[in-house]
């Protein structure tokens, strides 16, 4: 949850001897406390070098701007894409959904309690189905219809870039039942997240249920990811399987897989929200 004084460090290069004194020799000269520190590297020799570092300093605010100043020495010494982010700043969450509620009421419930360290601005959907449901967590819904041609559908995107531009920091499709443009990816101006049945390739379109219990599954399961121009080929966030058998139903197994669905997804906002995620090429490193 929100923490004051607190920040996370995120820096990915090329691996190569003294990162990690390097760092810490900064924070220990600006009498900042490392509270937690995590890191990967992808080779022993020749890798790419992760870290992820959660530090504390009291009136860090104050402070913030020399130590950026050393931080970004560093970083050009060793040739580093490095980030630092607040932590007792929430990230303000839009979420997209169509007319499947199970994701949406997943992120809703946890916000509220204070399980999902995100403050979800908006709801916008294309649908006016779940209006109600929405507002019952004090969440403004917002609907945007959808219709069919290039033309409405270019309408549509730029009333939600409109509602989006500058007032968001993540996007989030929970089941929402549209394809992007490759202008919104480009011009929403923060990560989106989508949720999908983990079918694919096999079991594109519509219906996967059905058609992945003619085929006799025996995992059923979902996967998170990063929003690309690409579709569904965006850096992998989280996924997880559950084991089901002959012997349920097409709508068994749908609901079995909403319950992955939801969790994965929650899982991967919340990882996003922590700055957990660090995007490399077309895979992701979590730490």
């Amino acid at each position: 949850m929100a923490q004051p004084d607190t920040a996370r460090l995120l820096i990915a290069c090329d691996d190569q001897p003294g990162i990690v004194a390097a760092i810490a020799g900064v924070l220990a000269a600006h009498e900042v406390n490392i509270i937690s520190l995590d890191q990967h590297s992808t080779d022993a020799e020749g890798g790419r070098f992760f870290q992820r570092t959660v530090i504390h300093r009291e009136g860090l605010a104050a402070h913030r701007p020399s130590l950026e100043a050393d931080l970004a020495a560093v970083a050009e010494r060793f040739g580093m894409d490095w980030s630092l982010h607040d932590a007792a700043k929430r990230k303000r969450v839009a979420i997209f959904v169509s007319k499947y509620d199970h994701c949406l009421m997943e992120l809703l419930w946890r916000a509220q309690r204070g399980q999902l360290d995100v403050d979800v601005t908006m709801v916008v959907s294309n649908h006016p189905d779940l209006a109600d449901a929405v507002r019952t967590f004090g969440v403004p819904f917002v609907h945007i219809p959808s219709a069919p041609g290039a033309e409405a559908k270019a309408e549509m995107e730029r009333r939600q870039l409109e509602l989006l531009q500058g007032n968001v920091d993540l996007v989030v499709l929970a089941r929402y039942m549209q394809i992007l443009t490759d202008d919104f990816i480009r011009d929403v101006g923060a990560p989106v997240i989508n949720i999908h049945h983990s079918f694919l390739p096999a079991f594109i379109g519509a219906n996967p249920y059905a058609r992945a219990k003619e085929r006799g599954v025996k995992l059923i399961g979902a996967t998170a990811h990063y929003a690309t121009a690409d579709l569904d080929e965006g850096p992998i966030i989280e996924q997880d399987v559950t084991r089901v058998t002959h012997a349920e139903s097409a709508a068994e197994l749908q609901n079995r897989g909403a319950d992955v669905e939801r969790l994965v997804l929650a899982r991967a906002v919340q990882w996003h929200a922590e700055d957990r995620v660090i995007v490399h090429g077309r895979s992701t490193v979590i730490l």
